[in-house]
């Protein structure tokens, strides 16, 4: 017996409730969608402005900065529940979902956010600290990394959607 069938076995009672309970796959999918939406949304809002800000002179810059601190939680509250019920999406066809390379493609997907997040972070805290330590205009290079992470964070949520739409379609 495989691995995938063995998990199978272990998610039949999730995938038995999920079958026959509308509200059930509704609420799981209401939640995978609805995290997707807001941390989706949010994380590109405020890629937007930062592509934007950085155009701008250092005060600009500077307060986006808080912006990324800001969103930063509610995002990866969001990602959180769009790993918890992509986890639960999976579990009630886990054979359909292992076999397909579109879930291959979006979980590779929500792992390279997840890495991007990282970096953002990375990239807003190492901005903070040149800030804080007075430096008038923190390296360019730091501000290159931050737009970076910005395009790919866009590309990303993209990339995410279209890999789940088409993972939906082709189950």
């Amino acid at each position: 017996m495989s691995i995938v069938e063995r998990l199978a076995q272990l998610c039949h009672p999730w995938e038995s409730a999920y079958s026959h309970s509308k509200v059930i796959a509704s609420a799981v999918l209401a939640v995978h969608l609805g995290a997707l939406l807001f941390g989706g949304g949010l994380a590109v809002a405020a890629d937007r402005m930062t592509l934007r800000s950085l155009r701008g002179g250092i005060a600009a810059r500077v307060q986006q900065l808080d912006e990324i601190h800001a969103v930063h939680r509610p995002v990866l509250i969001a990602l959180s529940f769009l790993f918890m019920s992509g986890v639960l999406l999976a579990a009630a066809d886990l054979k359909t979902f292992a076999a397909s390379p579109f879930f291959v493609v979006k979980l590779s997907c929500v792992a390279l956010l997840t890495m991007n997040g990282v970096a953002l972070t990375l990239s807003e805290g190492r901005l903070r600290r040149e800030v804080a330590a007075g430096s008038a205009a923190p390296a360019e290079r730091s501000w290159s990394m931050l737009r970076a992470t910005a395009w790919l964070s866009i590309a990303l949520w993209t990339m995410t959607l279209c890999a789940g739409v088409i993972l939906a379609n082709s189950a």
